[in-house]
């Protein structure tokens, strides 16, 4: 295994697949953020593995949305998103709310929250939120929101992204 610092490109910068490998050794959960689109009514959403928890009082999180997103403005113009926490067999579900364009909630069985936004059937937990802030930070906006209500959805192990892959998380004895 290679030690020793990440190789700089000519200009200064760092190797950016050096930097995705090296991240990408810091398992990550994943969740699907959902939403009524304000325009069409019809449910919105994307998936991220940048979550948070931010503070306790007040009640914040907070996920990351690249600058492309074509679909964080849809979620974003509602005033309640919801943070689903999705389950380790829910890769298909993932792999559908990170696809670019299409019906992203073709298939897909949910209910409503109290917020009335997409609680994905087998999420583990759902998280109602209201956006309080975004930061531009480099190629994705860091986002902010305060929570409003959550509760437990479903049993099982999280959905977990870790070294470029999507697997689950043994519980110990």
């Amino acid at each position: 295994m290679p030690n020793g610092p990440i190789p700089q490109s000519a200009n200064g910068h760092l190797d950016a697949l050096r930097f995705r490998q090296v991240l990408g050794r810091f398992a990550t959960g994943v969740v699907a953020i959902t939403a009524l689109d304000p325009a069409t009514g019809g449910p919105c959403g994307l998936a991220a593995n940048s979550f948070t928890s931010v503070s306790l009082e007040p009640p914040l999180v907070a996920f990351c949305v690249a600058h492309t997103s074509t679909s964080w403005p849809r979620v974003r113009d509602a005033e309640v998103v919801t943070v689903n926490v999705l389950a380790e067999h829910q890769q298909p579900v993932c792999a559908q709310m990170a696809a670019r364009g299409g019906d992203k909630f073709a298939g897909l069985k949910w209910t409503g929250s109290p917020g009335g936004n997409p609680v994905l059937d087998g999420a583990l937990a759902w998280i109602d939120c209201v956006v309080e802030a975004e930061h531009p930070a480099g190629d994705h906006v860091i986002v902010v929101a305060r929570v409003l209500q959550l509760d437990l959805h479903a049993d099982g192990g999280p959905l977990v992204f870790f070294r470029g892959g999507y697997g689950g998380f043994v519980e110990p004895a």
